[in-house]
């Protein structure tokens, strides 16, 4: 399935709710980085997930902080590889964009700022600095 295919199937809501995960997510933020500049994808990946998860009556799940930051970072790690990969490439290489459950974003951000009401609404910058091994 091409990146175009996939943005077009969820923006027509063919994919059930129960078979969108948080790597589902990262897929669909990658494909639209994939066909947009980034802060076109940033607007148009924003506005699906919003449309989407009203459709379902879940409008408390949108998460405007949590959704900017990993297609922040999704573009950040396409744009330090050296050729253009396919999305497999890109999930084999990138595995801690994967993961919920302690996420990367706990890197960045203190668990009271991901929690907050503030930080669902409108993007919120990182309050807390990554680890460094250097």
């Amino acid at each position: 399935m091409t990146e175009q295919s996939y943005i077009e199937m969820f923006e027509a809501g063919s994919i059930p709710p129960d078979a969108f995960h948080h790597a589902d997510h990262v897929r669909l933020a990658f494909c639209y980085l994939s066909q947009y500049l980034p802060l076109e994808a940033l607007q148009r990946f924003s506005a699906a997930l919003q449309r989407f998860a009203r459709a379902h009556g879940k409008e408390n799940l949108y998460h405007e902080t949590i959704t900017w930051a990993y297609l922040l970072l999704i573009h950040e790690r396409r744009a330090r590889c050296t050729s253009t990969e396919s999305w497999e490439t890109f999930a084999a290489a990138n595995p801690d964009l994967l993961t919920w459950k302690e996420s990367i974003l706990h890197h960045y951000y203190t668990p009271a700022t991901l929690q907050s009401d503030l930080a669902r609404r409108v993007f919120v910058f990182p309050d807390k600095l990554p680890h460094s091994s250097v």
